[in-house]
């Protein structure tokens, strides 16, 4: 199993429906807003680099008002 942090950069009043559309993503476990340089944080639980790579890469960063992400795979 591979636990990965996706770290995301929101257009301005964006960060609700975001959280909400990226919960609904198969594979993410939880989507936190937070304070700080990231607006949210998602945690991925998936079998392959390569499925963290989908979700990080194809399907968040293809939802409209995602502005940039950075992906942190854990090594624990």
């Amino acid at each position: 199993m591979v636990t990965a942090f996706v770290m995301i950069k929101a257009n301005t009043g964006e960060a609700d429906r975001l959280r909400s559309d990226i919960t609904g993503i198969e594979g993410v476990e939880s989507a936190h807003i937070v304070a700080g340089d990231v607006d949210l944080i998602a945690k991925a639980m998936v079998d392959t680099p390569a499925a963290v790579k989908e979700i990080a890469a194809t399907q968040i960063q293809g939802i409209e008002g995602v502005e940039d992400t950075q992906t942190y795979i854990a090594m624990d």
